[in-house]
């Protein structure tokens, strides 16, 4: 039981790591570059890296933070037809949706990885990064989305009919 409760602890953990702390800590780098950004060029000569970081930053922030909304459930939702429905209906709609979903992440995964795995060769310009690493988040976001659409789908798949809310 011991092991089970260290090895939930530390998926946990990995999870945070994933959809808190690197967005958290990319969102900071793409701050602090900013303004990097902001000052040289208004005090000095205008430099080139601090914009591209930025935008690398931006990538896994958006990316990888919108895996944590998913978890909560706070992305924006225009619901009207769904609010208005039986919670039966609901439970289909969400169904539908989740296995839409699920088809979709599932077809653009190997294309997207073999993108992501074509694109080491480049670098980018000033800070000579390669641009897989500016991609691999996208690699993040489909894998973790799966599992959890997945997971929706199963836990709607096991209520009983009637069921109810979520």
């Amino acid at each position: 039981m011991r092991e089970q409760s260290s090895l939930k602890k530390a998926g946990m953990f990995f999870v945070n790591l994933i959809e808190l702390y690197i967005p958290i800590a990319t969102f900071v780098v793409l701050f602090l570059s900013f303004m990097a950004q902001i000052v040289a060029r208004y005090f000095f000569k205008p430099l080139i890296w601090p914009e591209e970081l930025s935008l690398m930053c931006f990538v896994w922030t958006a990316l990888l933070g919108g895996l944590y909304a998913k978890r909560m459930n706070s992305h924006v939702a225009f619901s009207m037809v769904y609010d208005l429905a039986k919670p039966e209906t609901q439970r289909w709609m969400r169904l539908a949706g989740n296995l839409l979903m699920a088809v979709a992440l599932i077809i653009v995964y190997v294309p997207s990885w073999e993108y992501v795995q074509f694109m080491a060769y480049k670098k980018s310009d000033a800070l000579r990064i390669p641009m897989n690493w500016a991609y691999f988040p996208f690699m993040i976001f489909l894998t973790d989305m799966i599992v959890r659409v997945v997971i929706d789908i199963v836990k709607d798949l096991k209520k009983p009919a009637g069921g109810g809310e979520k």
